[in-house]
């Protein structure tokens, strides 16, 4: 089977079984006598062992058939949770990720067998149970039960099956019969025969299945099916391979005695067994596998996991959509429909009327696109809970490692962002969480000697704030030294001591944001507070948002992220510059502003203006980008007031369009553009127009 066409639904679906895990486990470890989460850790196990064995990754179904045995016997009331449980569990856990990083690299789970987990596993819940260990039972296994014996034997021969045979002896392959019995509790039989087939294509050819093969497809069936097999391999392997399936209650295997099923046995062959039989007598072809399997009777699908290797498997471009907002979407596209037929028809008349009407259209239009727009973002939108559901368990392992008391405490989870930012705000975001864990935290001993709770106190808090998403990494912990900040900027030769005299505090904080600053008194394999805060910056700007820092020395820090809710469309000021037009986002306009070339001041050589008390740099944004200057008034410049966090900037243009909805078109890597440049836009008149990148210009 091309397993290829489902590895997105099952990778998606193995990220959230494996978050359920996860959360679960964090409750487990602090309520180990909580049914509810026992039975849920069981159902995820379950599920997880069913998806991979439907896939064919073998060593995750086998570590997670032995999760969910030990969940067994805990339900059972066998064995108790302990501590050292949860922690080979979060092991297992690890080790699931590790197989699922691989299936997304190459959709092939590795080599890697986790065999010292999955005995600590098994190790424990034998102690606990006072079982003697056994060896590993193929999933689910049951008692055995009365076997219906050799079925095969009863399957019927042509004379041109038996030439093929009298070939497959000349080539020394072996003809075995099979009958397979499934257990009374499969409940996808189908999955499960196809899964057998599955398993035998890779070492052989099935050339006669009873029942046929769109019987079985159909589930036209009992739990048992019986078929012919050539092989080069032995009977105990290809029982083995067949064992291997999950619900599989016992195999009867042996030579298939071909000279006693010719045609003269036709009388006495049953009904069912006739109407199985090819109905011309052309050569018989390898047995046709399930719709779903088909692909399994080809060679080059015999052995999937070769095939598969040769490129990633296409990941995270799916979004899971509530059904209320695709039905919007869809009355909104038949409006569109509706508006564009309006159009046509005032195009095909000449009426003296259709000035009006065409305008009452184009009203209609707009109207229309712009609730078009608002129900395809909505659609785009996730939940943050995406990316910060991973966190708990993170900062529960830092915690064990640093050997500090710590907490994480969560608000704004179902906030939603824009699925291109919700993909890279991930490792931002945990950056500035290890950072808080394992230096922002002072030690248990210091907390106690601070008069503070043992426990330290990590926040992540997500909110809405009009057309921002803002995200708050805080701690308790024991803040910035910013003197200390200070000197180290001054050893390293960032600043001079006269320079560092004249900074603020916020400015002083801001250098933190520089590439390779750190005040760490060692660099741990954690963080160093500063490590990396220059990488985290540069995505967060990358994204059109800024993040800014706040501390209180003793107290803690606060590290602020405001990000836009999409990049796709955004409302945007259309300005001339020369002969060319630039769009500056709506959303980082603070005001505009005529401002008289008499009011400029200099300072240390830069152009500043005086704006109601607050001092404003301006920026030259036609020297900026080498553009010849306008005509235009000589004694009044246009002034365009733009923020970066709390920080102000004053782009001087010659000319505003006004406001208009722009939709952001990435320029790509062909032109190796200017951080100043944030993307294009096509105008209404087929021109382009840059769109200014306002954070790199402040």
């Amino acid at each position: 089977m091309d397993v290829s066409q489902y590895l997105e639904i099952f990778i998606d679906e193995t990220k959230e079984h494996l978050q359920t895990l996860s959360d679960q486990l964090m409750i487990l470890e602090q309520e180990p006598e909580n049914m509810d989460t026992i039975n849920e850790i069981f159902r995820a196990a379950h599920s997880l062992k069913g998806m991979a064995g439907t896939m064919g990754y073998k060593r995750m179904q086998r570590l997670t058939h032995d999760m969910e045995n030990v969940f067994q016997e805990i339900r059972s009331g066998n064995m108790t949770v302990k501590p050292e449980l949860v922690d080979v569990l979060f092991r297992g856990l690890d080790a699931l990720e590790g197989y699922l990083a691989n299936i997304l690299e190459s959709a092939d789970e590795g080599t890697e067998d986790n065999e010292e987990i999955i005995n600590t596993l098994n190790g424990i819940a034998d102690a606990a149970t006072g079982k003697v260990k056994e060896e590993p039972k193929k999933p689910a296994e049951e008692a055995p039960k009365q076997s219906g014996g050799a079925k095969y034997s009863n399957i019927h021969l042509s004379e041109y099956d038996i030439n093929t045979f009298e070939k497959a002896k000349e080539q020394n392959e072996n003809i075995f019969g099979v009958t397979v019995y499934l257990q009374e509790t499969c409940i996808l039989k189908v999955a499960r025969a196809f899964l057998v087939f599955k398993a035998l294509e890779e070492l052989g050819e099935v050339i006669k299945s009873v029942p046929d093969i769109q019987d079985i497809e159909d589930e036209k069936f009992d739990l048992d099916f019986s078929l012919v097999y050539f092989t080069k391999e032995d009977m105990e392997k290809v029982k083995a391979a067949i064992e291997n399936v999950s619900e599989v209650r016992e195999v009867v295997i042996g030579p298939f005695n071909f000279e006693d099923t010719s045609e003269q046995k036709e009388e006495a062959k049953p009904e069912s067994v006739k109407e199985s039989e090819p109905k011309n007598d052309t050569k018989p072809a390898p047995v046709k596998k399930p719709a779903a399997a088909q692909a399994a009777a080809k060679p080059a699908a015999a052995k999937p996991a070769a095939a598969k290797k040769q490129s990633k498997p296409a990941v995270g471009r799916t979004v899971r959509v509530d059904i209320e907002k695709l039905d919007v979407l869809m009355n909104l596209v038949s409006e569109l429909i509706i508006a564009k037929n309006g159009l046509v028809s005032i195009n095909s008349t000449d009426d003296t009327k259709s000035d009006a009407a065409f305008n009452e259209q184009i009203e209609y239009l707009e109207s229309v696109t712009t609730n078009l727009h608002e129900s395809v973002m909505k659609v785009r939108m996730v939940p943050i809970e995406s990316v910060v559901s991973r966190f708990p368990r993170m900062i529960r392992d830092l915690s064990k490692k640093l050997g500090k008391k710590m907490e994480l405490h969560m608000t704004g989870e179902e906030t939603e962002l824009d699925r291109t930012v919700i993909d890279e705000i991930g490792d931002p975001l945990q950056h500035l969480l290890r950072n808080s864990a394992d230096h922002g935290l002072e030690s248990n001993d210091e907390r106690i000697a601070l008069g503070k709770e043992e426990v330290g106190n990590i926040y992540l808090d997500a909110y809405q704030d009009g057309n921002n998403v803002n995200i708050e990494v805080r701690d308790d912990g024991a803040g910035i030294n910013i003197e200390k900040v200070k000197n180290k900027a001054i050893e390293k030769g960032t600043l001079t001591a006269e320079q560092a005299e004249h900074m603020t505090d916020k400015e002083i904080i801001d250098l933190l944001f520089r590439p390779s600053f750190s005040t760490a008194e060692k660099i741990t394999d954690v963080s160093g507070r500063g490590v990396g805060l220059d990488v985290v910056k540069t995505k967060i700007e990358g994204l059109g948002g800024n993040i800014e820092c706040k501390t209180a020395l003793g107290e803690g820090s606060s590290f602020i992220i405001r990000l836009p809710l999409t990049l796709a469309i955004i409302q945007a000021l259309m300005v001339e510059l020369g002969p060319e037009k630039y769009a500056i986002p709506l959303g980082s306009i603070e005001t505009i502003e005529d401002v008289l070339v008499s009011d400029i001041k200099s300072v240390q050589t830069k152009e500043v203006i005086n704006l109601r008390g607050t001092v404003i740099p301006l920026i030259r944004l036609d020297q900026i980008l080498d553009i010849e200057a306008g005509s235009g008034d000589t004694d009044i410049l246009t002034v365009v007031i733009v923020k970066k966090g709390d920080k102000l900037a004053g782009l001087v243009v010659d000319n505003l369009i006004g406001q208009q909805e722009i939709v952001i078109k990435s320029i790509g890597s062909y032109i190796n553009c200017s951080k100043m440049i944030g993307g294009a836009t096509i105008l209404g008149d087929g021109e382009i127009a840059l769109i200014l990148e306002v954070n790199a210009l402040v």
